[in-house]
């Protein structure tokens, strides 16, 4: 399972997907998570929250909150869907983040979820989703968001997110906002667990992975469109990451 760390596609993405022993290190993107645990433990820090969840428990993870994910043994169920699928509950938190992110869902409303087809309306989608939203709601009280501008992380995943098609280069962002690159660069792996090369690499192959599986663009295009040189380093950094080559991968899927 590769993570997609910002998600490609239409203004209403939605992706449920399936994992066990999953582990990935803390991010962000601008997409609702949602988060159940279907066996075992699994650790979930947001912001600077961590919750320890066992089977049954569940967690909604904001736009832009800063998260990651820790398991040895679990199962777990995922979706990712667009803020404008949930347009008026979107809009009436916009500015704010849950002080937990912890709730509790009816095991019926888990088991709707996981038989939603991918192939399903929006309208069966939105009704869902807004039925969690909802469930959520009940449950929480908010305070106010910590502009993004204002959050050194915020501000490299954003450069990430920027510049990944080109020369993603950390001592671009360190002249911008006038930190050092060697304090931006430990600051990052502290917060994150991985160095800035390596979650750059890891982000290109995740949107390499999308244009594999959603374009007819030629294995080179792709390695080009997600900043890579060669079709070379393309091709060693995809198999080191995903395990198989990109042909193999687009042919899989």
């Amino acid at each position: 399972m590769l993570y997609q760390h910002t998600h490609f596609g239409t203004s209403e993405y939605f992706c449920k997907e399936y994992g066990e022993n999953f582990s990935f290190p803390v991010h962000l993107h601008h997409s609702f998570e949602f988060i159940t645990v279907l066996s075992g433990e699994m650790t979930v820090t947001v912001d600077n929250t961590v919750y320890a969840l066992k089977q049954g428990d569940c967690v909604l993870i904001f736009p832009d909150q800063l998260h990651g994910l820790q398991s040895k043994k679990s199962r777990h169920m995922l979706c990712i869907f667009s803020p404008k699928l949930v347009h008026a509950y979107y809009t009436k938190i916009s500015e704010k983040v849950p002080q937990s992110n912890i709730f509790p869902v009816e095991p019926a409303f888990i088991n709707a979820i996981d038989k939603l087809s991918p192939d399903a309306s929006t309208i069966e989608k939105k009704g869902l989703l807004y039925c969690l939203c909802a469930a959520f709601e009940k449950n929480s009280t908010y305070s106010q968001r910590v502009k993004a501008s204002d959050n050194l992380l915020h501000q490299i995943f954003t450069f990430v997110e920027e510049s990944f098609t080109a020369d993603c280069d950390l001592s671009k962002l360190s002249h911008k906002i006038g930190y050092s690159y060697s304090y931006l660069s430990r600051c990052f792996k502290k917060t994150t667990g991985i160095s800035f090369n390596a979650y750059v690499n890891q982000y290109r192959i995740s949107h390499a992975c999308y244009l594999l599986n959603n374009t007819n663009h030629s294995i080179l295009q792709c390695a080009l469109d997600c900043g890579f040189g060669s079709l070379r380093s393309f091709n060693r950094n995809f198999t080191e990451t995903v395990g198989m080559t990109p042909s193999k991968y687009r042919k899989k899927k």
